[in-house]
């Protein structure tokens, strides 16, 4: 494996974990990672009880729909970095992530988030030196679209 590749995947591993285990919200929520590249990432959960917002459908609750839209599309923009963070130390790398953070997010919930496994994907539209403008979408198990977002993120 070239060198290039190598630091790759361990940007790509970094940020996995990052999302998946490091990040309170993101644990609470059940989410775990399942693609990343440098255009977009995935992310996936299952149904719980406690996520439930409304118990005689037992339908998602819309907050949940729009966090997990706003951690794929976190998760996308911090993954359009990937360049830019080729050469620096791990602790330079650190303080980008660290400022990657949500400006702007539009959530069109579609249908009911009913299902038992839902699956949430970002892809960048634009990424700057400053922001970067990701696309999510949400889907059940059945691949039926529940909801899309557009999300502006800081990232520089």
């Amino acid at each position: 494996m070239n060198r290039e590749m190598e630091t790759a995947r361990g940007f790509y591993d970094g940020l996995r974990r990052l999302y998946q285990e490091r990040l309170p919200f993101n644990r609470l929520l059940g989410l775990s990672v399942t693609s990343l590249d440098s255009d977009g990432g995935a992310m996936a959960f299952s149904m719980r009880e406690d996520l439930i917002g409304n118990v005689f459908h037992r339908t998602l609750h819309g907050g949940v729909i729009s966090s997990v839209l706003d951690a794929v599309g976190g998760l996308t923009a911090s993954a359009s970095l990937m360049v830019r963070a080729a050469g620096l130390s791990d602790e330079k790398v650190k303080a980008m992530f660290a400022q990657v953070g949500t400006i702007d997010l539009r959530v069109d919930y579609l249908r009911p988030g009913r299902g038992e496994r839902f699956t949430a994907s970002g892809r960048i539209m634009r990424s700057g030196r400053k922001v970067a403008v990701v696309r999510m979408e949400m889907h059940n198990e059945e691949a039926l679209l529940v909801a899309v977002g557009t999300g502006t993120y800081m990232v520089g």
